[in-house]
Formats: C-alpha cells, structure tokens, sequence
C-alpha cells in the first residue's frame, strides 16, 4: 500500500485518494495492458477508497449526508450527478441532467430528497426516481440555503433581490430586497453568498457584490442588522481596470451563533463578533483569490477552535483565536468545492482534476466509521501508536510515501499457504481485511512467496542473464546482411519492396540532392524508413505483422502472390478448379504416358537421373489489364518471362538444330485447307470454282406467280441465306 503525508507544523496529512496518490492511466490504457499492470507494483499497491470517486472532467460540489452513509457529488462533462454508498465504498448510481449544476443541498437526512441549483435558471428537486420537479427563477442563481424550522428554500442571485420557495405550500414567497440604504457601500447588484444559523438563533446571513454582509431574521422578514466591509479588506481591479471594494463570497455562523466569519474576493477572511461591528480577527489566505468556502473545526484530542478556509488554491487551517496556521492541504488542480465531514478528520474536496480528492489528517478527528481501517493502517505505516499525541509530531521529511504493505485476494493468499491468517484472531497484526482482499506486510509477503517457490529467484536470474547476453550481442559489429536481417524481423517483403522503391528515388533525383549538398554547408543525413524510429515497431513487433492471406489485403493487392507454403496451417488460399484447356491437356499426359511405358521397359538399363524433374507451375491468377501487359506480365495466367529468360531460351539452340527439328516433325494434315509449321509460317491452297447463277423461276413453280415474268428476285426462295427479318411468319415462309 502506498500512502503520501505531508507534513506542515508537526501535523500529517494523509492523501487517501487523489491525483497524487497513484500514477493516473485512462481507461482504455489500463484495458490495453491489463496483463502488464499485473506486475507494477506502484498501480497494484494503490488505494481507491470509494469506487468511480472521479467524473469524465471535472467535479464541482459534494456533500455528505446528515447520517453519515451516503455523498453526492456533481460534475461534467456531460453534466450529472453521482451517489456514493459509504459502507460499501461504491457508487450507488449516477444521473445525467440538462444542465450543468451549481450546488445542491441534501434536504433530507440521506439522499433521497435534493435540490439543485442549474446554471440555467432553474431549481431541480430529485428523488431516488429521478427528477421530481423542475421550476424556473427569474435570475441567474449564485446560492442556496435551506430552513429547517420553516422548510424554505432560500435562493440568491443577480440583482437585489433573495428569492424565497416555501417548500410546504409548493409557491414562492415574496423576496428579500437587499440594499437600500445610504453611507454603506453602495447599490446591491447581486447577493454572491448565504449561510444560515441553524443550531442557534436561525438568522439568515447575504454577502452582498459591495462587501457588506446583511442580517435578516425569517420570523419577522426584516433586515435587522448590517456589516460594512472591514478597513482592511483589499481591493480588486475589474476587467475596466477600474479598482472598487471586494465582493463577499462566503459567509459562516460558528455553532455557538456569535462568532462570525466572511471571506471576501481578496482573498481575505474576517472574523467578528455579533455583538461588536469591530473585527476582531483578520487572516490574509495568501493567494489573492476569492475565498470558496469557510468552516469552524475542533480538534478531537485538544478540543481547539480551528477555522478552515479554501480558495481554488489551497486549503488552510488556522487557529481562530490568534490565527496562527495549524495544517494545509495544497491539492495539484484547482478547487471548486470542499466538504468536511463532522466529527472526523476526513476531508473530501471537489476538483477540476477527473478524481476527487480525500484527505485524512489524524490530528483532526479519526477517520470515519465506514472506513475505520484506515487509522490501523496508519498506525502501523507510521509505526506508532494512535493514542499517542506525539504520534504525527515527527518533524522529518516534507513528504514521505510508506510502501510497508502488499494488498493480496484471497485466493493469491491461499497460494502463498496464508489462508490460515484469515481465521478470528489469527493475523490480526499482519493482515487487515480492506475491500475485497487483505493488505500483508511485506516482509511476511517476502517470506511466504520464497518459501512456496524457492526456485522463483533462479528463474529470475537466469532471464536477467539472458536479457543481458542478448544486449550485448545486438552491440556487435555485424555485415550489412545480417545486420539488416537482425532488424527486421517481420514484415521482411515490405521491408525489400520499400528498400528497392527508395533506391530507385534515389537514382532518380540524385542530381537535386546533390545540386542541394553543394548549397549546404552541413547537409542532414537523410534515413531509411528501416531506421526510422517511428516505424522500428512495424518490423519489429510481430503485432504488426502484415496478413498476405486475409481478405481486404488481397483486395487492395490482387496481383500479389501470399508468401505462404501449401502446409501452412494458417493459409486460408482456397485451390481454384482446373479449366478445360489443363484437362486436356491432363488427359494427353495420360495417354502420353501409356504410350511411354513400352518404352520404358526397353530402356531399363539406362541409368535414373536422381533429380526429379521440376514441377510444371501452376498458372497465377492474375487481372488481365493494359497496364498491367505493358509491365511485362503475362496475361494468359502464367508466370512472366524476364527478358534475359527470353533471350537465354533463344541461345539455347542454334539455327541448323531448329531446322532440322522441323524437318523431322511429322506433317500434320491441314485444316480446312490451313497448314503450318513451327516457325510460325502458315500456307493456304485453294482451287478457284465459277459460281453458277440462280435459275429463274418459271410458270409452274408453286406460290401462285404463274404467268409472271421476270419479276428479278421477287418469287424466289432464298433457304440457303439467312433471313435478316426479324419476323418469324415470313422467315419461315408462312406469311406468303
């Protein structure tokens, strides 16, 4: 387990959860190398106290429930809402909605009534349903409060007026007007914040755009009190550059309902009493950013007064008497919202980081019940005890991690023979249950893994020198061959195809790039893509590898032929069928080797060639295109012929042994009066015969023209020419 304290004034602060606490990997990474992170340690040892704690981008409020079991928590983007089962350290459910929130407030003791304040104008009321309700106010919202005694909803905004929603009749009241008055700050623009005395005597506090701080009592509906912004309050420049008194962002009643405190846009908190205008402390929170959120704390072990203030920046605790600084809490990302939950030392914080942070600080309280493993853990991480109030006074390092624990499931402690700890009683120093494992110590995690494999460390050792053995001999000089052959490894026909492409390119405009050298003085040497290092993993990294045999390569390449061997099992080429012309041609070798077998018996003496006649190829399948013949390819489906093939073939015989094979040839009988020989010459013989002319056709042929004369081809019977009408009637003679 890996935990970050911090130390500030002898007080720790533990990170529980939180951008700081473990290396942060997106989901899709941590899908990707699932097996891989099996073995790192810093993202096995991590801690996730509440599952999903974090949204798509950024959170903007949280808060606890009154009973302690359950927090709701709103963020984007896309904007929604999430509700988290403390016991079980899950999240319960989440819900989007059409608007991004503002804040909320619990109305009821759990999460089953809410109210959320949209930034575009409306009120929300959600149950565990969904969305009950939905109304509009007239301005943009800055705040909400909520009144026990009365159940009002109390709702700020621009302009002067404090919007009033009584829950129980369903309609709105008449509003609180702000300002009004003369000498105090000026006209009231917008009330920024609202905070409610609810233990004590249930005024109603509104900080004001003009740092005044209004009392109103909800019995009577009338101002009864005003705070002018203090002396020493600051001032702030506008976008106009034009300087006017700080806002008041945050307001807070102190549970005995006298002491009070503001925080203004300066970044300046003030601390009064109700009894006297006067402030009776000032603390400057250092950053000059506006002040977020204001709470009175007490320690558990001492029983001081504590005020926590927070900007986007930082989160200070203070001592409210004298304001000395106690702790702090410096977050990597920016502030928006923080939620301390009662009674504890736990503090939650919503954030513009995708994880919400949680911080537990011993001194302040212990952790809370739901995750009460905590305070054994850290007893055991800061090897102390926790009743010592000495314990986190230890003023060594700034920052320290603790890595004493290893987290195990159960089934990895039954195989390391450690289930017997997980019986009542046994292990209890050693092993503490915490979700759905157990974190171990990890000088007993040691112990047990060597001794239930006492060869694992052989194996390790004989893998680092193989590792070692490895490196050393790619560090050897090598020919360009084997050099080449050691870096591709796979993917070697693209490698050769795109070694000759740019071979060629280089010939080609070789006389630029020399024209270019001459130019420079310090010419860049230009690399291969072989050794690119942006493609080192194509031929490298057998993921890469290239298919020949699936479907869409043969798609894109239809002429090139998969370097795969016929016993290949993973060669999904399907044999094509024979044509008719490698029948025949099948069937002459046939009865050619009938006719051979006689022979072959007078020749028994002659001496077997031990070579085997090399086998006839098989024509390719090959897409017949002009281009593609222009290449030099052979169209009928065999294998092209180089031209050095070609003039080798014709060299192979000299012109008397060419003649005289053709002599000896048998004269074939020519066709249909054609005839040829080898050479490719043909010869035709034709006897030249007079053509005799139709008869005409007399008195007593049939058809009915008796008596005609010579009417030229009418009458006559062409049977032996083809018809050329398109009329079945009449070329079969029917029609006449």
């Amino acid at each position: 387990m890996s935990l970050r304290v911090t130390q500030q004034n002898g007080v720790s602060v533990y990170t529980i959860s939180g951008s700081n606490t473990s290396r942060s990997l997106p989901d899709w990474l941590a899908r990707k190398r699932k097996r891989s992170l099996k073995n790192d340690e810093a993202y096995q040892n991590r801690v996730e106290l509440i599952q999903d704690f974090e949204f798509e981008e950024a959170s903007q409020c949280i808060q606890v429930s009154e009973d302690g079991e359950y927090a709701m928590a709103t963020g984007t983007y896309k904007p929604q809402m999430h509700i988290y089962h403390l016991p079980s350290s899950s999240l319960k459910y989440s819900r989007h909605t059409s608007a991004l929130n503002l804040t909320f407030l619990l109305l009821s003791q759990d999460y089953s009534k809410s109210l959320h304040l949209q930034t575009d104008r409306s009120l929300e009321f959600h149950t565990p349903m969904g969305c009950h309700y939905a109304t509009r106010i007239p301005r943009y919202g800055r705040a909400l409060a909520y009144l026990k005694p009365l159940a009002h909803a109390i709702i700020t905004a621009e302009g002067n007026e404090v919007f009033r929603l009584d829950l129980k009749a369903g309609r709105f009241l008449k509003p609180f007007e702000l300002g009004g008055f003369e000498g105090l700050g000026g006209e009231v623009k917008s009330a920024e914040c609202v905070s409610v005395a609810d233990s004590s005597h249930g005024l109603l506090a509104f900080g004001t755009n003009v740092g005044t701080t209004e009392f109103w009592d909800p019995r009577s509906r009338n101002r009864v009190g005003i705070l002018a912004p203090p002396a020493n309050a600051g001032f702030v420049i506008d976008t106009l550059g034009e300087s006017h008194t700080p806002s008041i962002t945050a307001t807070q009643f102190h549970r005995n309902g006298l002491t009070f405190a503001t925080g203004n846009q300066a970044g300046i908190v003030t601390l009064y009493d109700l009894r006297s205008p006067t402030p009776i402390l000032t603390k400057d929170q250092g950053y000059g950013f506006p002040i977020q959120t204001l709470s009175f704390l007490h320690t558990q072990a001492t029983s001081e007064e504590k005020v926590l203030s927070a900007d986007k920046r930082i989160i200070k605790i203070w001592d409210s008497a004298d304001g000395t600084p106690w702790t702090s809490v410096e977050p990597s990302v920016d502030i928006n919202h923080v939620c301390h939950i009662p009674n504890t030392g736990m503090i939650f914080t919503a954030n513009e980081g995708q994880q919400m942070h949680s911080f537990l600080i011993p001194a302040l309280g212990p952790s809370p019940w739901w995750c009460s493993h905590l305070d054994t853990q850290i007893e055991q991480l800061a090897d102390r005890s926790i009743n010592d109030p000495n314990a986190y006074a230890s003023a060594t390092a700034d920052a320290a991690t603790y890595d004493n624990y290893k987290f195990l499931t159960k089934p990895e402690m039954r195989q390391l023979n450690l289930d017997h700890l997980l019986a009542s009683g046994k292990g209890s120093t050693v092993v503490r249950p915490y979700m759905h494992g157990y974190f171990v110590d990890q000088r007993l995690y040691d112990e047990a893994r060597l001794i239930a494999d006492p060869f694992e460390w052989e194996r390790q050792k004989q893998k680092l020198v193989a590792a070692k053995i490895e490196k050393d001999r790619e560090s050897r000089i090598r020919t360009s061959a084997k050099d080449k052959a050691a870096r591709v490894k796979v993917n070697k026909r693209l490698a050769e195809r795109l070694e000759t492409l740019e071979h060629r390119f280089n010939r080609k405009h070789k006389d630029i790039e020399e024209a270019e050298t001459e130019q420079t003085a310090a010419p860049m040497e230009k690399g291969s893509v072989l050794q690119d290092p942006r493609f080192k993993g194509l031929f490298s990294n057998p993921d890469f590898e290239v298919d020949e045999t699936s479907r869409e390569f043969q798609l894109i390449n239809p002429s090139t032929r998969p370097t795969t061997t016929p016993n290949d099992s993973h060669s999904t080429e399907r044999k094509r069928g024979k044509t008719a012309v490698e029948e025949e041609e099948e069937s002459d070798s046939h009865r050619g080797s009938s006719d051979s077998s006689s022979e072959s018996s007078d020749n028994e003496n002659e001496p077997v060639q031990s070579k085997q006649q090399p086998k006839k190829k098989e024509p390719e399948m090959r897409i017949s295109s002009s281009a593609y013949r222009k290449s030099g390819h052979d169209t009928r489906g065999f294998a092209p012929m180089s031209k050095n093939q070609k003039v080798a073939k014709r060299k192979e015989k000299s012109f008397g042994s060419r003649v005289a094979s053709v002599q000896e040839q048998v004269p074939r009988e020519p066709r249909g009066g054609f005839g040829g020989s080898g050479l490719g010459d043909k010869e035709v013989t034709f006897v030249p015969q007079k053509r005799e002319k139709p008869k005409r056709k007399d008195g007593n042929d049939e058809g009915g023209n008796a008596g005609r004369g010579d009417t030229g081809d009418r009458g006559r019977k062409w049977k032996d020419r083809r018809s050329a009408s398109g009329n079945t009637f009449r070329r079969d003679g029917l029609g006449k």
